[in-house]
């Protein structure tokens, strides 16, 4: 049965099908679409079907060509959404690209794993090849999606249908760049199913296709988002030495660089997104009680953290200027988790926002992607005792400073992006603060 679907794979005659069409399920229908097999689309938000097979782009933010894209596979009824689970019957491969987050207690959370695992089994076609592109824990897919797809569909792994684990490597932003550019591991029950996962995303992405087992896939996506939450987490807690210390954590991480084999990460104002605040965990996840991690959890601490620094920066600002916290009206500058994108999964700026509140701040948003906050800047910004950079969106970039503080009640900029500096907020008459660099710091002669 495999080297049928192979076969068909070869020849874009495969019927697809792909549960999930958010920020991972949809370009990826799109571009197979594109690539001349007959799509389906399952999702369970009614108005979100309507909208895809009306052929518009139900994600926000800038996302070139994907609009483009959807209205020319969807007119050409190659890509089609549905709500109903039977339409998934004939489909020879299935991709799964659901959304896995983590509890409170850092715990994996598949409901809507489980979910569309438990949709998918009983109509389950015989020798289809099921791939999960969703980012879950090592073991994941032997422990949970097997026996679930082995219990509802009554067929057997390998025999009656066959299993991949392919994560995705996608931001927004970058949707379809990242598909085509970014390599792949194919995960495989079997090295000849692995072979047969490569051929089919060979037509589509145009980087390196890696055979591996289930296990190493799911290893591998995860210890990639743990080493850049390690990174980041680590440019993070120098920014904070720099601004106790008195220096600069931007002149500090371009001369590390400087040196062979150093890449400090950027610090900032919080992680954000639906992949590295969770990812780790998921990673950590996998060891359960046989090994101690310590490093993945503080290096979360850190992160996460990150908001609420901001937070005390905010207060360190006001209180310069004369002025409690309590009581002050707080302009955030951003939203959204990721500069010109509407995603506000996990957003810093949540949390920055809620522990203002608690101290008993007034807090205005702004942000030029996310509808509930959108809005003319200025406008929502006059009167407020400080402007807080949360997100560096290119409306914020080209943000005129002097007209800025013609609107503020209290001329205070901070900064959590490093998109501005004390030069051009000092010209603007503004007092600047910012992540990593000292508030006392002469920048004179550098």
């Amino acid at each position: 049965m495999l080297q049928v679907l192979a076969g068909k794979i070869e020849r874009a005659e495969a019927n697809l099908a792909v549960i999930g069409l958010g920020y991972v399920g949809l370009p990826v229908a799109c571009v197979f679409a594109r690539a001349g097999f007959r799509v389906t689309g399952l999702e369970i938000k009614p108005a979100r079907v309507d909208m895809i097979n009306a052929g518009r782009c139900p994600i926000d933010g800038e996302e070139p060509g994907l609009p483009e894209l959807l209205a020319e596979v969807v007119a050409a009824r190659r890509l089609r959404a549905s709500g109903d689970d039977q339409d998934l019957a004939e489909a020879d491969v299935i991709l799964i690209g659901v959304e896995t987050p983590v509890d409170d207690r850092h715990r994996p959370q598949y409901t809507a794993l489980s979910a569309a695992c438990r949709s998918l089994g009983p109509v389950l076609k015989e020798g289809a090849l099921v791939v999960v592109e969703s980012t879950v824990a090592p073991g994941t897919m032997d422990r949970l999606v097997r026996p679930l797809l082995e219990e509802t569909s009554g067929r057997r792994v390998n025999q009656g249908f066959y299993l991949g684990a392919c994560p995705e490597r996608v931001m927004p932003g970058k949707l379809l760049a990242n598909l085509r550019a970014m390599s792949r591991v194919c995960g495989g029950s079997t090295p000849e199913t692995a072979g047969v996962m490569i051929a089919l995303y060979r037509h589509i992405v145009a980087a390196d296709l890696d055979p591996a087992d289930l296990v190493t896939a799911e290893l591998v996506k995860t210890a990639e988002n743990a080493y850049r939450d390690v990174q980041i987490a680590f440019a993070n807690e120098v920014a904070l030495i720099c601004e106790a210390a008195g220096g600069d954590v931007w002149l500090v991480r371009e001369l590390v660089n400087k040196s062979p084999s150093r890449q400090m990460h950027l610090p900032g104002a919080g992680v954000g997104g639906h992949c590295i605040p969770k990812d780790p965990w998921l990673l950590a996840y996998g060891a359960r009680d046989e090994a101690e991690v310590r490093l993945i959890p503080a290096a979360r601490a850190v992160n996460a953290g990150m908001p609420l620094h901001m937070a005390q920066l905010v207060a360190a600002a006001l209180g310069e200027a004369g002025r409690p916290l309590a009581g002050a009206r707080v302009g955030i500058l951003g939203y959204s988790y990721l500069e010109d994108s509407d995603d506000i999964r996990n957003s810093p700026s949540e949390v920055l926002v809620a522990r203002l509140r608690q101290l008993g701040a007034q807090v205005v948003v702004h942000d030029p992607w996310v509808r509930e906050y959108r809005g003319e800047l200025l406008d929502r910004l006059r009167g407020c005792d400080a402007a807080v950079l949360m997100v560096a969106h290119r409306t914020y970039r080209d943000l005129d400073l002097a007209a800025l503080k013609s609107v503020l009640r209290t001329p205070i900029l901070v900064d959590g992006r490093h998109v501005f500096s004390h030069q051009g907020a000092g010209r603007a008459g503004l007092s600047y603060y910012a992540v990593g660099v000292a508030p006392a710091r002469d920048d004179k002669g550098l």
